[in-house]
């Protein structure tokens, strides 16, 4: 059974990005599926976000910003919020799904090795949580 997770941020430059390419890469066996969008889209990905993806072979070309309403009507088994602006301006999503939040420090305007850090900080610690919430 395919279970679906939104991973939701402000700009979906960098974080949510990052988090998407992750999931997909370390979740898809198991059936899980990522997306990620922005509550206002930046509509471009941050070089450094796709370059710490591609430095750790998780860069796909589908990956880009995506505005809420593209994405919106998918039936998510669980939403992640990973910056404090999309936690307080999540919108109501059609069917309901749990939403969590798990907060990240932006990196961008910051030099590539706070893109590692967020990539690794991902990887450590929101990868595991959405394995346990949805694998059980």
């Amino acid at each position: 059974m395919l279970r679906n997770v939104l991973i939701l941020c402000t700009g979906n430059s960098c974080r949510s990005i990052i988090a998407e390419a992750l999931i997909n890469k370390e979740l898809n066996k198991y059936d899980i599926k990522a997306y990620s969008s922005g509550v206002k889209a930046s509509s471009k990905v941050n070089p450094n976000a796709k370059k710490v993806l591609e430095d750790n072979n998780c860069w796909r070309d589908e990956y880009h910003s995506k505005i809420i309403e593209n994405v919106i009507n998918i039936d998510y088994n669980l939403i992640v919020t990973v910056c404090d602006n999309a936690k307080e301006s999540c919108p109501v999503f059609p069917k309901k799904s749990k939403i969590i939040h798990i907060g990240f420090d932006d990196p961008d305007g910051k030099d590539y090795n706070e893109f590692i850090k967020i990539y690794q900080l991902i990887k450590d610690n929101l990868v595991p949580i959405i394995y346990k919430e949805l694998i059980k």
